[in-house]
């Protein structure tokens, strides 16, 4: 939905992200609603570099060429980024997934056109949760 770069955003570019969708189904199927996840990529600038000690990080299994198997893992090349990602298929973290389905799935054609987009905005009860508007 939106890239971050946490050295030059401000907090009120985050309190609302609206992006547009556009995507073919795969097949002639029920759309039962959207899946939303995360991916945070950990990288040093020249403006603020890594401290060498803190580069070896614990991590899981994962087909992200930046992480191995559960081994503990050192950053060789202070270009190469480590990536924490919240993907279904990478293994799991406490943030897992959100769900969003519909109350009557839509009856959609292999091959069919989705579009529209997706708003986020941070919640005035709870500023640590999203509301998530769909159109």
């Amino acid at each position: 939905v939106k890239n971050v770069d946490c050295y030059t955003i401000r907090i009120d570019d985050l309190e609302s992200v609206t992006t547009r969708y556009k995507f073919r189904s795969m097949m002639r199927a029920p759309f039962h609603g959207f899946a939303f996840w995360f991916d945070v990529e950990f990288c040093g600038s020249a403006s603020s570099p890594i401290n060498p000690q803190a580069q070896v990080l614990p991590t899981a299994p994962s087909n992200n060429p930046s992480v191995d198997g559960g081994q503990r893992k050192k950053r060789t090349n202070p270009n190469e980024a480590l990536v924490l990602s919240t993907a279904p298929e990478d293994p799991p973290t406490h943030w897992q997934q959100t769900l969003i389905y519909f109350y009557d799935p839509i009856d959609v054609e292999q091959d069919q056109l989705i579009e529209g987009s997706a708003t986020l905005t941070q919640s005035k009860e709870n500023r640590r949760f999203m509301n998530i508007n769909l159109q």
